[in-house]
């Protein structure tokens, strides 16, 4: 019998300290992280290797979660998207929404609820 591989969580953050703790948590759940310290790093990426989820910060410099977010679905890439964010706004929330995000989250992020929102968009995505 071969086992199942467990889903792969591509985290997207700038700041180094959010994506390892978030990657051990993540890790702790049964799910295979890869971590991605920019947007550009993470669209680059994405054409070789498609996780099951991504975790995305919005605010980065360079590329931020907005643009990553418009070019995944610029390429026809339908990926569950997971918000998180330390800069909520209700234009933010709304935006990220409307460009497809399964969840919405404040940093700091509640673990319990990252892992809900990590499974419930896998679950729902075709």
């Amino acid at each position: 019998m071969v086992a199942a591989i467990p889903p792969t969580i591509a985290i997207v953050d700038d700041e180094e300290s959010v994506r390892r703790a978030l990657g051990r948590l993540i890790r702790s759940a049964g799910f295979r992280v890869e971590t991605y310290s920019s947007g550009s790093d993470f669209l680059v990426s994405v054409q070789q290797q498609r996780p099951q989820c991504v975790v995305l910060d919005l605010r980065m410099p360079h590329v931020n979660g907005f643009h990553v977010q418009q070019a995944l679905a610029d390429a026809g890439l339908s990926l569950p998207v997971v918000i998180i964010t330390g800069d909520d706004s209700a234009e933010s929330r709304i935006r990220a929404l409307e460009q497809g995000a399964r969840a919405y989250l404040r940093k700091p992020v509640d673990d319990a609820m990252l892992l809900d929102a990590i499974q419930t968009a896998i679950r729902s995505h075709p």
